[in-house]
This record gives C-alpha cells, sequence and structure tokens, in this order.
C-alpha cells in the first residue's frame, strides 16, 4: 500500500460517524452477552439431564472465576458436605502454620480416643506413637484418612475450622465437628447414650457390617434392646443427623472455600499452594468429576462419601485461565456408582461449554 492509500483510508476512518462505531461496539458487546447467555443456559439444560437420570436428588454449582458467571442446580439448599470438610480443616493447619504456631514437622503423639474408622494408614499406628503434622496432613487430603484428620482438628482446634469457614462463607455453613463425632451424633438417633461412644466401641460397630447387622452391633455395645431405638434403622437415623445441619452448606457458599484457595485469600503464598498441590494428588477421586474433564485441566479437588450421600468439590484450571470451581453432591441413593457417574457427567457437561479452551 502507497503513501496515498494509507492517507485515504485514514480519511475514510475520520469520516466514518461516531455513531455506526457505536453501534458496532454495542454489537460486540451484545455478541459476547449473548454467547456467555448461552453457555450459561446450555450447562444448565445438561445439568437438569443429568439430575433427571439420577436416581436421587443432584446439587451443583459452577463458578467460573475469569468471567465471574455462575450457574446452579439446588446450590442454595443445604447439602451434607462429608470429607470435603477437610479442606477448611487444611487451611485452618496452615493458618496455624503461617502464625508460626506450629511447623509441618511437629511432632504429634496420637491418643486412643483419635482413631476413627475409615480410609488411610493412621489406623495402622498405636496410642502412644509419634507423627508429624505433615505425615497426618498427606494422610488427611490425598487418601481422606479420618483419623489424621480428627488429630489436626485436636491440634488447631475445632474453633480455629470453624472460625475460618465463618469468615470466608456468609454463614451458610453448618458447625464443622470431628469425624468421630459424625458417628456419634448420626449412632444418637438411636439412642442418646452413643454420644459417650469409644473409639473401640465405633470400630466394633463398624466392624459388624451394613444395615441390620450394625443395628444389631449399636445395640448390643450400648447394652439396650433394639426395642428401645428412636429410629427403625440407619436411613431414618442418618436422616435425622443431616437434618441437624452439622457438617453441611450450601454448595454455592462452601465453594467460597475453594474461591479462597484459588485466589489465595487467606494463606501465605507457600501454604496455599501446598494445599492445591495435594488437592491434585487425591486418591478417591478418580471416576467422580475429574474422569470428564480434558487431560490438560488439572482438578485440584476434596470428595466425600457418606450413608446414602456423596460429593465432589474441586478447582479446574488449565493455563492462564484463574480456574473453574466445580462442586457436585448427590443424596438419597445408596447407588455409589450411580452419584460418580453423575459427578463425572458434571464435568463432561462444563467442559463442553468450551470454558478450558483447546490443550
Amino acid at each position: 500500500m502507497d503513501q496515498t492509500d494509507g492517507v485515504d483510508s485514514f480519511r475514510s476512518m475520520r469520516s466514518t460517524p461516531f455513531a455506526l462505531v457505536g453501534v458496532v461496539l454495542l454489537m460486540s458487546l451484545f455478541a459476547m452477552s449473548a454467547a456467555a447467555e448461552d453457555w450459561q443456559a446450555d450447562l444448565r439444560h445438561s445439568l437438569q439431564s443429568i439430575d433427571d437420570e439420577y436416581p436421587g436428588e443432584l446439587g451443583v454449582f459452577v463458578h467460573d472465576l475469569e468471567s465471574n458467571r455462575t450457574v446452579s442446580l439446588r446450590a442454595d439448599e443445604s447439602w451434607y458436605l462429608a470429607s470435603t470438610i477437610k479442606v477448611p480443616v487444611a487451611m485452618a493447619v496452615m493458618e496455624a502454620v503461617d502464625r508460626k504456631e506450629l511447623t509441618l514437622d511437629t511432632e504429634v503423639e496420637l491418643e486412643s480416643t483419635d482413631f476413627v474408622d475409615g480410609a488411610g494408614e493412621t489406623n495402622w499406628k498405636s496410642p502412644g506413637d509419634k507423627v508429624t503434622v505433615r505425615y497426618l496432613f498427606e494422610q488427611m487430603l490425598i487418601h481422606s484418612d479420618n483419623t489424621a484428620t480428627d488429630v489436626l482438628i485436636r491440634v488447631v482446634g475445632k474453633d480455629a475450622v470453624n472460625d475460618l469457614i465463618a469468615a470466608i462463607t456468609e454463614g451458610g455453613i453448618g458447625e464443622i465437628t470431628s469425624l468421630a463425632d459424625v458417628r456419634r451424633y448420626a449412632y444418637s438417633r438411636f439412642h442418646e447414650r452413643a454420644m459417650d461412644l469409644s473409639s473401640d466401641d465405633m470400630f466394633t460397630i463398624k466392624k459388624a457390617g451394613a444395615g441390620s447387622n450394625r443395628v444389631q452391633a449399636l445395640a448390643k455395645v450400648l447394652d439396650v434392646e433394639p426395642g428401645d431405638f428412636q429410629v427403625p434403622d440407619l436411613d431414618a437415623a442418618f436422616d435425622r443427623y443431616y437434618d441437624s445441619g452439622l457438617n453441611s452448606g450450601r454448595l454455592d457458599d462452601f465453594s467460597r472455600v475453594f474461591e479462597a484457595l484459588a485466589t489465595n485469600q487467606v494463606l501465605s503464598e507457600t501454604s496455599h499452594r501446598h494445599i492445591l498441590s495435594l488437592l491434585e494428588k487425591i486418591e478417591t477421586g478418580d471416576n467422580r468429576i475429574q474422569a470428564g474433564l480434558p487431560e490438560h485441566v488439572s482438578f485440584a479437588h476434596k470428595t466425600g462419601t457418606q450413608h446414602r450421600r456423596a460429593c465432589n468439590i474441586g478447582l479446574a484450571m488449565a493455563g492462564d485461565h484463574p480456574g473453574v470451581i466445580i462442586a457436585a453432591c448427590g443424596r438419597n441413593t445408596a447407588d455409589l456408582g450411580a452419584s460418580e457417574k453423575a459427578f463425572r457427567q458434571v464435568g463432561e457437561a462444563v467442559t463442553d461449554t468450551g470454558v478450558f479452551g483447546d490443550d
């Protein structure tokens, strides 16, 4: 293009009415807004289809931190959070590390009251054994170890965990208890004396199996007749426990915990990166949301499973994108496979929006 052509082009641009330029800009903004609304509408439709096929009830909250757009399915209702509460426990521990009240190498002596049934290696140890905070921390997050969690709650204090939750959320989260107390509160729906169950008692009850066998074992441990129980079975006992609101919360509110991790609102840079790195290594969620995400997307998340309840909540990250929080919980079904399938489909539905771009 010679100099004359350049001048003519410049004169042409100058002669373009400002009103036309404004119209073009507005049309572009409207197009971007419409595309975003289509993204949200399409995802809502997909989530509803997943929920229609699910044998129980599904709750989902998706928050794109880049656009600040959200999509919700029953996210404003209270959901039992199960082991996903181990994330705020981890944050409370790292707050104490940041304050130099302890270090990851601090040794903790295990007590007989610390032991809780569940996954992880801490139950292979004995009262009096010493382990580091680092060991407990990794067992809690990577392997969802209940005993490690309760030891850490003892170390930092239950109030520290609940104060952290209160500071991050807007009050939509019920009280966080120890994992041993989850069992005590649930079994106390049968009989109030269950609040005094020891660690050994709870292991005995767990070993009896599920259903009526566990109820019979509870009666034997409490030295009462099953006819004295206030509820007929585990379903009724746990339903009453879930109604208490303990360890429960709105998904849109609890997701703020992961937003605080993503934006580093609470912890030092080293501490928040340490938590996210461990949440990317968890070994309990391969068949849940992560299974529906592209390979180039990392997922820092936590799973939770309890009687007729399941959850998976995390932060999906790709490239320079600040992240997408994906929270999914299911209730009122004993079919864990159905819950895992639904969670995987949620991951696929979020992926289909194109929010993660290309690998």
